[in-house]
């Protein structure tokens, strides 16, 4: 049964939606918990910092929600984090694709792909030339999802530095 999703920027009344969403995925997801450390990980605080900050500056990204009509409620069943960034090599403002994300209990229905092919509608009507995104090496699942979208591998690991 096919599912109506709608998708779009987050906003402060659906901000508390969005944290749990991406809360859960910070705090369980296997692959993401693999470098957490490496990344700076600081809990459900950081991540409430980082989403005021979407809210305050939204020039430097935003966080997509897609939501589906529950009896009559919108509820957000999926979320990603975008940031925007320029690239030499495209000589254009390029989009930075993090902790992609849908609910345990909307998994497997589609969502996923229906949220990112609504984000990269959304990224081509900004300008955007390329969204750059990293998966675990061992996700192949993931793998299998950016692939069916389009992404390809740039056969080089992402890296870190903490300030």
């Amino acid at each position: 049964m096919a599912v109506a999703i709608t998708c779009a920027p987050m906003t402060r009344a659906v901000r508390p939606a969005a944290q749990s969403l991406l809360g859960i995925f910070l705090g369980d997801d296997i692959h993401y918990r693999a470098s957490a450390q490496a990344y700076g990980d600081g809990g459900a605080t950081a991540l409430a910092r980082a989403l005021a900050l979407f809210i305050d500056r939204p020039e430097l990204g935003f966080v997509w929600v897609a939501h589906t009509t529950i009896d009559t409620s919108s509820v957000a069943i999926g979320a990603c984090v975008v940031c925007r960034a320029i690239s030499t090599s495209c000589g254009a403002v390029v989009a930075k694709l993090d902790d992609v994300c849908v609910h345990p209990d909307w998994l497997a229905r589609g969502v996923g792909g229906a949220m990112l092919t609504a984000l990269i509608a959304h990224l081509r009507l900004e300008g955007i030339a390329r969204i750059d995104s990293a998966c675990h090496r061992d996700n192949a699942g993931a793998w299998r999802f950016y692939e069916r979208l389009g992404f390809v591998s740039l056969d080089e690991e992402r890296i870190a530095l903490l300030l």
